[in-house]
């Protein structure tokens, strides 16, 4: 809490937020015992929206842990909702600009802490841009390091250098990134990989892990949240 207002965010100014036309927000819960987390700006993975099944239940996990979420949608997305049909994502400079765009919408309205960051591609576009904008920090779920089949081509020069606290929660056997190929990269020290154990792209585990689903998705809410609060 900072001056009775969650996050730096009060009541109005989250309405606000939400008024800006294409962002989607949860406002933070703050009954529990460690309060708020900050705010976090959370992108969509290159084939599911804003809204899908992982993105809306790890907003309201992340909600529920104090952690502020605003989501939002790159262009080709937004046509896909309108259009129906598939569309491509948009070339990167149009990704990044997008990126851009929201942080500039938002970071007004926030006195405290704003991460950026996102599920697979959303959170690879934000850790292209994290030190350009400032970001307080940086949270990536299931982080695309290479195309799937391709570890032997990796994109992660901009990682070794990064300077922006960043936290990546990483499934062990996640297609986009194993665990056994990433320990190879030379890394930022101001990154913190954090595994689950035989999870996947989506954080799902194997059954034999003896993990489920949900546990794996509250794990990684909850490192997200105190990730936040240090």
């Amino acid at each position: 809490m900072i001056n009775g207002q969650s996050a730096g965010i009060d009541g109005d100014q989250w309405a606000k937020i939400a008024n800006v036309p294409g962002l989607r927000c949860d406002p933070p819960h703050l009954a529990g015992k460690n309060g708020a987390s900050g705010c976090l700006i959370l992108a969509h993975g290159a084939g599911a929206p804003m809204d899908s099944g992982f993105m809306e239940d790890m907003a309201q996990r992340l909600a529920r842990q104090g952690v502020g979420v605003v989501r939002f949608e790159f262009p080709y997305m937004a046509e896909r909702r309108v259009s129906g049909g598939k569309r491509p994502p948009n070339p990167q400079k149009v990704l990044l600009e997008t990126w851009r765009t929201v942080y500039a919408q938002v970071r007004p309205f926030v006195a405290g802490r704003l991460a950026v960051g996102g599920k697979s591609m959303g959170g690879r576009m934000a850790s292209l841009l994290a030190d350009e904008l400032g970001a307080d920090a940086l949270v990536c779920l299931g982080y695309p390091f290479y195309a799937v089949g391709k570890p032997e081509k990796p994109r992660v020069e901009h990682l070794a250098a990064l300077r922006t606290r960043t936290l990546i929660v990483q499934g062990e056997r996640d297609a986009l990134g194993n665990r056994e190929a990433v320990e190879g990269y030379a890394l930022s020290p101001a990154i913190e990989l954090s595994w689950l154990v035989a999870g996947d792209h989506d954080l799902k585990p194997l059954k034999a892990s003896g993990f489920s689903h949900e546990q794996h998705l509250q794990a990684a809410a909850q490192q997200v949240a105190a990730f936040l609060r240090e």
